[in-house]
């Protein structure tokens, strides 16, 4: 999504053209270009698919409505079986409409995830809980703090069920850093995205994040945390960014990979 602007075909082309090793997916455009030709593009250029984005949206009381999330969950599994990751992101969801209850949405999310993480292991898939800024609790995430997601992860076998640590959603926390210890500890960090926090936020405010140190996160420090508690699978670069969706996408993936070279 950070170059949201490049072809599947493309995006590989310039991934491989720069070094860049891997590649997190989202499943519209997997889904525009094709599962099975999109899972042989990425296998034919030699790269890995560090996670899938995304499943969740867990939170629903009407039946019916839970029935075809968990519908789509197990669909998006197979998806990320088939593309070769072992990483499913998943976005817990917000309030149901009219409802106030945040820790009954949180508990939805947990039954929710009982049912999915046993059919996820025996596709060889893990399921990593995103905790999102609290700005959108309402809408997108009752999911707000790393601790909050892990406090629902452990309920599950880490192998099973861990959490994201996204720089843009966490960076405020000051209890993040402990948490991340936390989840280093038991093997439950599964999966690590960077982006800047840059104010004034647009309208809508999903699509502010900023180009790596454009703003004010100590993005390295988040890199070195990672390091100290053992983290030692793939660091993506997440940025929803219509101004840098209007640029040249090969231009901004190279300077994304430059920027990215010199916080590591």
């Amino acid at each position: 999504m950070t170059v949201k602007q490049l072809a599947l075909p493309e995006l590989v082309e310039a991934c491989v053209r720069l070094g860049v090793r891997g590649v997190g997916l989202w499943r519209e455009p997997v889904a525009a270009y094709g599962l099975e030709a999109s899972a042989k593009l990425v296998r034919g250029a030699g790269l890995d698919v560090s996670s899938l984005c995304r499943g969740g949206f867990l939170t629903a009381i009407d039946p019916a409505e839970r029935a075809a999330a968990l519908a789509d969950n197990r669909a998006a599994i197979d998806e990320a079986a088939t593309l070769g990751t072992d990483t499913l992101v998943l976005v817990s969801g917000g309030l149901p409409p009219g409802s106030k209850d945040l820790a009954g949405a949180r508990e939805r999310v947990a039954d929710a995830l009982a049912s999915l993480a046993p059919y996820a292991a025996s596709r060889g898939v893990r399921l990593a809980i995103e905790p999102l800024h609290p700005m959108f609790a309402s809408d997108r995430c009752v999911v707000s703090t790393l601790g909050q997601a892990l406090g629902i992860a452990e309920r599950f076998p880490a192998e099973q069920v861990g959490v994201v640590v996204d720089t843009y959603h966490v960076w405020w926390d000051d209890a993040a850093p402990a948490a991340v210890a936390r989840a280093g500890a038991s093997g439950r960090i599964h999966a690590f995205q960077l982006a800047d926090w840059v104010t004034p936020l647009p309208a809508g405010v999903l699509l502010g994040r900023g180009q790596l140190g454009s703003g004010c996160v100590d993005l390295a420090g988040w890199c070195a945390l990672l390091d100290s508690v053992g983290y030692g699978g793939p660091v993506e670069v997440e940025l929803f960014n219509e101004a840098l969706w209007a640029t040249d996408g090969a231009a901004l993936l190279t300077e994304t990979a430059h920027r990215f070279s010199e916080l590591r």
